[in-house]
Order: structure tokens, then sequence, then C-alpha cells
């Protein structure tokens, strides 16, 4: 994935010029990355004090905004490291968590009297966990049915501990206080979240195991569209006159050349090429208005 439009140019290209900062009376943060996390906290404050007095849109704004996002990278890669068992690249994940950060920056306010990182994790964890619900999915489902399959796999776990036994349809609609029909659709909708190649060797019991499927699957009949022109071509050569169904039947019944078709009408064999262009010319119109 690609998020670096989300990400202020200052985070992806290190080295930038930064606006200038005459005037807006902050600590001269060189290197905001390299800030300890105890200083980060502290000087956040100051920037955001500073942030709330700014015009939106403004250079000054920019680089206040902008050095609060970096002075806090360090809450990314630390709700990032609760994910780094998951397949996704570590990269993509903490792109991903830089823009809840962002977002959370955009949206605090100090008069909140909470420490920035209680406020922006839940923001940071929550975009992770939106990319990971939209994403790792095979087959796209709506959220409901999504958030549907946690529930399951949770209730699941808890009723097979309580009753022993794997809980039926009924037991598990009871649990989570959902219909049946509810449950059987959750169910089916798990059935989506991974894929598996047809290219993937067999491991049932027939004896086609050790065969991938995909040597299994039919092709489509070559002959099926022959079948249906043959189908659609029938009213259009009854409404033919007697000597071009005759034409037709020498021609394709009986694969005559044009020139033994002409020495049995009587006429030239430029002759027939043309009634036959006429004749096929006349049945292809037609099937295209057929369809």
């Amino acid at each position: 994935m690609s998020t670096a439009s989300t990400v202020p140019t200052e985070l992806t290209q290190p080295g930038v010029q930064r606006p200038d900062r005459v005037g807006l009376d902050l600590p001269d943060v060189r290197n905001p990355g390299e800030v300890a996390p105890k200083d980060a906290r502290e000087i956040s404050r100051i920037f955001f004090e500073r942030l709330d007095s700014l015009e939106e849109g403004t250079h000054e704004y920019q680089y206040v905004r902008n050095t609060l996002i970096e002075l806090n990278l360090a809450l990314v890669k630390y709700a990032a490291g609760r994910f780094r068992n998951r397949a996704e690249q570590m990269e993509d994940i903490v792109q991903v968590g830089t823009i809840g950060l962002i977002k959370a920056i955009d949206r605090f306010e100090l008069s909140r009297e909470v420490e920035f990182a209680t406020f922006a994790v839940p923001y940071i964890v929550g975009e992770i966990k939106r990319f990971f619900r939209d994403t790792s999915w095979a087959v796209h489902v709506p959220r409901r049915l999504q958030e549907l399959r946690i529930d399951l796999a949770k209730a699941v776990d808890e009723l097979s501990q309580k009753l022993d036994h794997t809980p039926t349809t009924a037991e598990l609609a009871d649990h989570l206080g959902l219909d049946e029909e509810e449950i059987i659709e959750g169910v089916v909708a798990s059935n989506g979240y991974t894929a598996g190649s047809i290219d993937m060797p067999m491991d049932d019991a027939s004896d086609h195991a050790g065969v991938p499927l995909s040597d299994r699957l039919g092709a489509p009949d070559a002959d099926l569209e022959t079948a249906e022109n043959v189908q659609a071509l029938k009213p259009l050569i009854e409404e033919l006159d007697d000597r071009d169904r005759r034409i037709l039947r020498m021609r394709f019944g009986e694969e005559m050349t044009q020139s033994e078709i002409g020495e049995e009408l009587g006429v030239s064999q430029m002759h027939v090429s043309r009634l036959l262009s006429r004749i096929t010319g006349r049945l292809r119109a037609g099937l295209l208005a057929v369809e």
C-alpha cells in the first residue's frame, strides 16, 4: 500500500529545509525524531499551545504541525510493535499508524487535560486495525459480518470450554443474542477470510490426492457457442427461399466447392461467390440483431 500522499513532505524527505521560524518563539528542534520520549512530551505541549494560535494553512502552522508529527513518531512505532507478527510489512503498518497520529494531532485539545500519548494511541491502533480489517479478507464482505466473525470465534472458544463440545448454531445464537439465521450468515461469510490457491495439491482421500485442483477443473466447451449459433440460425434460414437454402446445404452441409455448386446450378463460380456473400451477410445481420 502507499500512504506517502498523506504523510507530510518533511517526513518522507529528510533534510528538506524547514519554513522560516522567525517570530514563532519555539524551541529549536533540529532533529525531532531523535528527541527522548520524556522531552518529546514537554516539547509537544509547547508546540500544541503554539499550534492553537496559528492560522491553518500557513507555513508556520505546517512547521509546528509537522514537528509535532515527527516528535511523536515513537508512539506509532510503539503501537505498530503490537502487530509485528502479522504478515504485512512493518513499514506499511507504520505508515498507516502515522495517519492515525496525524488525525490525533488535528483533533487534540490541551483543554482535555490528558496526556497527548493517552489520546493518540487509540487513534493509531484504531487506524492500524481498520487497515487489517479492510485488507486482510480474501473476499470483500460487509464490515458487520467481519466483526461478527470475531465475535463468533470468541463465542466458540468460550462455549467449547464451558459445554465441553463444539457449540451448535442455536447455542451460539443464544450466547450472542442473535437469530440463528444471522449466525449462519456469519459462518458462511467467515469462509471468505482466506482463499486457497487452485494450484495447491489436493489433500483429500480420493484418487486425486496430490493433484492440483486446477488440473481437475473443467474448461469451457468450444462446441457450446457453435450449438447456440445453430439454434439462433434456424429461424433465419427458414426465412430464406429454396435456392438460397439449397446453396447453403451444398456449401456447408455437403462441403461442395463453389465451382461444383456453379455446375449444379448452371451458373459461374463468381456468381456463386456473390450469392454466398449475400446469403451469409443476411444471416450475420440477423444474428447481430438477435444479440
